[in-house]
């Protein structure tokens, strides 16, 4: 096996310890947003930029996830099933709660309102992150899956 081989058969799990750094990050950058102090209108319009950028991030890592990554999964480890099952159903309360917070900013809510809600994504988001990488990690450190990383994890 050429070194070529070796790095692509680590690099799933690589890219997808990546993408949820990046994602952790955005979250930050977005309740940071929300903490400044500034005013609920200046907060919102800084938070609508964020959370346009984080929330889209998020969501096309889900989807990504579930159109590409998991099917994969399932087919080379059919041991794998339930737990992309739980995932999944993680990704669509991910996606409603997203929509939640999508809806309390178009409507001009307070920052405390905007904090609970990025606050309920992030608790949700990082246990299903820690679930996602206890359980796959050892298993994408050996998969194939030859595609762009960005349409099987997201545009991050």
């Amino acid at each position: 096996m050429s070194e070529g081989e070796k790095a692509r058969l680590i690099a799933w799990a690589d890219e997808l310890r990546a993408v949820h750094a990046r994602l952790r990050e955005a979250l930050a950058v977005t309740q940071d947003a929300v903490a400044s102090g500034s005013s609920a209108e200046v907060a919102s319009r800084d938070l609508l930029l964020f959370c346009h950028g984080f929330c889209t991030a998020l969501t096309g890592h889900h989807e990504g996830e579930d159109r590409m990554l998991f099917p994969a999964l399932v087919e080379a480890h059919p041991e794998l099933g339930d737990t992309i099952r739980k995932l999944m159903q993680d990704h669509s309360m991910i996606s409603h709660l997203i929509g939640g917070l999508q809806s309390v900013i178009s409507t001009g809510s307070t920052a405390r309102e905007l904090e609970a809600h990025l606050e309920g994504i992030g608790a949700i988001m990082e246990s299903h992150f820690r679930y996602e990488e206890r359980e796959l990690l050892a298993v994408l450190d050996g998969f194939v899956l030859d595609t762009e990383v960005g349409r099987v994890l997201g545009p991050l």
